[in-house]
């Protein structure tokens, strides 16, 4: 007995939705459930933003495969995503780490610990711990 092509097409598409809301399920849960910044960190900048880039294949391949009309318009959601997922993790990393260096950090330490050193003479790129009445300052301007 042979299967139409439209009925593999609407297997992967299945199959591609499945795989993105599962990532999407455990980059939510790891949002929730994990204990502090940096571990909660990893669910929406990775899980997440693979979920939805499936997702957005999947309606790709279904506008190909089952309407046989080409649309590239879902294409940049996960181009913008992929973009900026990144680049706000490393903005929130970088003043996680600076609360860290000034003591404003009030949340628990999680299993990971605190993050080590950095290796050699080298820190952390963020800004220094202010000092009292120095010059460029704007508590001692």
């Amino acid at each position: 007995m042979n299967t139409p092509p439209l009925a593999y097409a609407d297997l992967f598409v299945s199959a591609l939705i499945v795989l993105g809301a599962g990532f999407a399920l455990v980059g939510s849960w790891g949002l929730v459930r994990l204990p502090s910044l940096m571990e909660r960190l990893h669910g929406p900048t990775k899980a997440s933003t693979l979920g939805l880039g499936a997702m957005l294949v999947a309606s790709v391949v279904w506008f190909q495969l089952g309407k046989g009309v080409w649309t590239t318009h879902e294409l940049l959601i996960p181009m913008f995503l992929f973009i900026t997922a990144p680049i706000s993790a490393n903005m929130i990393a970088k003043v996680h780490l600076h609360r860290l260096r000034t003591g404003e950090a009030s949340e628990p330490a999680g299993p990971a610990g605190p993050p080590p050193p950095p290796p050699g003479s080298a820190d952390w790129a963020t800004h220094e711990v202010p000092h009292e009445g120095t010059p460029g300052d704007f508590a001692g301007d």
